[in-house]
């Protein structure tokens, strides 16, 4: 599958173009980049690769699929440009600004009979992976309670305005990660930190409590501006607890010059040092950490769009996830838990 990158932000050039390019039976046929600097940003990291000055630039050369990674609020028009192009398609998160505006996406892809899928790409890190396996082992019993920090002391990196904030940039992923291991939620609580500094308000932390219909509760918590840099996960069940504080394992790799292609092998494993500890039944153990490699998503997606496997994150996914993001901001806003 050839697959074009839109956009080489910090998302096409540290979180796409490397996975693309490791990805199985997937080949990176370009980049579209408006700017000077960013045009030799891209013939400096890859040497030859077509870079083009549009989305239509790019559709006119020919690519079975795009990723579409430019600023949040430019999203929508260019999915529905590329999806009435008959061109699958990867949204990066956030899908959208609300459910609703995501749905009109999953609306628009199944008119054009076309793949559209989300980034949800911290389904897949090592971290996340490695509490996948012990919730599935069963060692930890009836799943009670998961609770995940992920604290960034990055106030650079806040998208501001009313299209930006946490919620929708951090919260997206976390949410996501606990709607994936415990399944739907039904209730949702929040409380969100609010910050002028930037010129506008700005929502820059989140403490989002979930219940989800098997019974079991999660809360996902996020800041940028309180200089914590924080990566904890706690799960608790009927049989014990497994506790583990880690690294962004493959961010921090990617931030350090390396790509997943060059050491495949190696690639999204976190040091031993960051085991999680699994205590059940009066003893504990250190759990190994299991592989994260984002590379798998585009290796599915490709898969799917040839109907030889099922899709990485379906955008109706995307939905679902947006839909708790709504109600978070919802629940802030009126001081109540609200029901989904």
């Amino acid at each position: 599958m050839r697959i074009g990158v839109v956009g080489y932000g910090v998302g096409g050039k540290y979180f796409h173009a490397p996975f693309i390019e490791a990805a199985e039976e997937v080949e990176l046929a370009g980049i579209v980049a408006r700017s000077e600097p960013k045009r030799a940003e891209v013939q400096a990291d890859y040497p030859g690769l077509p870079v083009y000055e549009s989305l239509k630039e790019m559709l006119a050369a020919g690519v079975d699929a795009v990723t579409i990674t430019t600023p949040p609020h430019t999203r929508r028009d260019l999915v529905l440009e590329a999806l009435a192009a008959g061109v699958h398609v990867v949204a990066d998160k956030p899908f959208g600004p609300t459910a609703a505006a995501g749905q009109e996406l999953v609306d628009a892809a199944k008119e054009a009979g076309a793949v559209l899928n989300v980034f949800h790409n911290r389904r897949r890190d090592a971290d996340i992976l490695t509490l996948a396996n012990v919730l599935s082992s069963g060692e930890l019993g009836e799943p009670w309670r998961v609770h995940s920090i992920m604290d960034q002391d990055s106030a650079d990196t806040l998208e501001v305005g009313p299209t930006g904030g946490l919620l929708r940039d951090l919260g997206s992923h976390l949410v996501d990660q606990m709607l994936w291991l415990l399944g739907p939620a039904t209730h949702v609580h929040a409380k969100l930190d609010w910050t002028e500094r930037f010129g506008e308000r700005t929502d820059c932390g989140f403490f989002i409590t979930l219940t989800h219909a098997s019974g079991a509760l999660s809360t996902v918590s996020a800041t940028k501006l309180n200089h914590s840099t924080t990566r904890e996960l706690r799960a608790y069940g009927s049989q014990g607890s497994y506790i583990a504080s880690g690294a962004d394992v493959q961010a921090e790799a990617l931030f350090a010059g390396r790509r997943p292609a060059a050491d495949p092998e190696n690639w999204g494993i976190d040091v031993p040092g960051n085991a999680g500890i699994l205590a059940v039944n009066g003893s504990s153990k250190r759990i190994p950490s299991a592989q994260g490699n984002y590379a798998t998503f585009y290796t599915e997606f490709a898969r799917a769009v040839r109907g030889e496997g099922p899709e990485p994150v379906p955008a109706e996914e995307g939905v679902r996830t947006l839909e708790v993001l709504d109600a978070a901001r919802l629940s802030d806003a009126e001081q109540r838990a609200v029901a989904l």
